[in-house]
């Protein structure tokens, strides 16, 4: 018995690896500070984790239908038509076990062997495997920070081929915080218009986690005449802070999310049924605490744009969303640590800052663009200023 070969096209996850690397160092006495982990560190509101104890009391505990409950449902199609100006029934939407989920479902449940998927990178860790996985082929189209770290409509026409099903948009992105304007998104859906084959991924997990009067957008909304051909995901992970409850979801074309739910019946079945009350609390409810938190997101992120931009061979782009950011350091390649160790890839450089400053980020080649790293702001102020000092100090060390 050997694992299958659709196993073998994939890697685990980077940036698991590293919070899981993180815990076992902190287990071992280590005083390492993690910023690898994309999760806030803010708890789940009150009001959430109240109407899911309400859910259990109340015998909310059997299965559900297999893509989602009636009310979850209803609540999505509440928030799509209020924070979007979308409109989908019931019919057009898929609930699922976190947006990872989502993704696994909408690929495998479309890609037949060869077909592709067009990529931006730098991208999330995931995009490609799962793509993969399906038998799919990813197309990477760089989009470096000269770029804005976004794709642009004329790299996108010419990654563009018969074979293309998919173009993943995630927006605002992770692993950069770029974020697509609406004009932006139009020019981009003028170029897919043109290719009647091709489906839209919108990847809107970090919607409402946007700075400085930054206008979110997504693609169906800003072109509506690609409606039927975009799926629009989301989920409740990030701005709710319900990373570990698993809930995300998408509006689609009713045969893509009828196809979703055939395969999820065969898979997970349906997602917890005590997280998706908590979801439909979560989207029905008081919704003031989000910008509450996102003025301490962007506080976090002017402190660590500012102090990792003073270090000589880093730059670091202010991002428009999200809660990362995607400092560039080619400067810093070919230089040797003080135990001469030489730092020859983005690999070798967080790695160094791992053992030597005990500071834990991602390389920049897990996401599909070096040399850089991502780094997390999602932790406490003073964590923040301690890792930003203990990387200036590293990277003032190298010779």
């Amino acid at each position: 018995m050997q694992p299958s070969a659709a196993l073998g096209r994939i890697s685990p996850s980077p940036t698991l690896a590293i919070t899981s690397r993180v815990m076992e160092l902190k287990r071992a006495g280590v005083d390492v500070i993690g910023l690898g982990a994309g999760e806030p560190d803010f708890d789940t509101p009150d009001f959430v984790k109240e109407a899911a104890i309400q859910a259990i009391r109340d015998g909310k505990t059997k299965y559900t239908n297999v893509d989602g409950t009636p009310e979850l449902k209803a609540a999505i199609a509440e928030k799509f038509a209020r924070d979007n100006g979308l409109t989908y029934k019931a019919d057009q939407i898929s609930v699922n076990v976190g947006g990872k989920h989502t993704l696994f479902n909408a690929m495998v449940a479309t890609i037949d062997a060869g077909d592709e998927v067009v990529i931006p990178a730098p991208y999330w860790v995931s995009y490609p495997d799962v793509v993969q996985f399906a038998g799919g082929v990813p197309v990477i189209v760089k989009a470096g920070p000269e770029q804005g770290y976004k794709l642009t409509p004329e790299a996108l026409d010419a990654a563009i081929t018969p074979k293309t099903k998919w173009v993943i948009l995630n927006s605002p992105s992770n692993p950069t915080g770029a974020g697509y304007t609406a004009d932006e998104l139009k020019a981009l859906g003028e170029v897919i218009l043109r290719h009647p084959q091709v489906w839209v991924f919108a990847d809107d997990m970090y919607e409402h986690i946007v700075y400085d009067g930054f206008r979110f957008a997504t693609i169906a909304q800003v072109c509506p005449e690609l409606y039927e051909r975009t799926l629009t995901v989301n989920g409740c992970s990030k701005a709710y802070a319900m990373t570990g409850w698993r809930i995300g979801y998408a509006g689609g074309a009713p045969w893509l999310i009828k196809a979703i739910a055939k395969l999820q019946s065969q898979s997970t079945s349906n997602p917890c049924s005590i997280a998706q009350a908590a979801a439909t609390a979560a989207l029905t409810g008081d919704q003031g605490f989000l910008a509450e938190r996102n003025l301490a997101f962007q506080g976090r992120r002017d402190m660590v744009v500012s102090m990792l931009n003073d270090i000589e061979g880093m730059t670091c782009p202010t991002p428009e969303g999200a809660f990362y950011v995607y400092p560039s350091f080619a400067p810093l390649i070919g230089k040797t640590t003080p135990s001469g160790r030489l730092i020859d890839s983005d690999e070798a450089f967080v790695g160094y800052l791992l053992d030597d400053a005990k500071v834990a980020a991602v390389q920049g080649a897990a996401f599909g663009l070096s040399p850089a790293m991502r780094i997390s702001y999602a932790t406490s102020d003073a964590l923040l200023k301690e890792a930003c000092t203990r990387i200036q100090t590293a990277c003032a060390a190298l010779k």
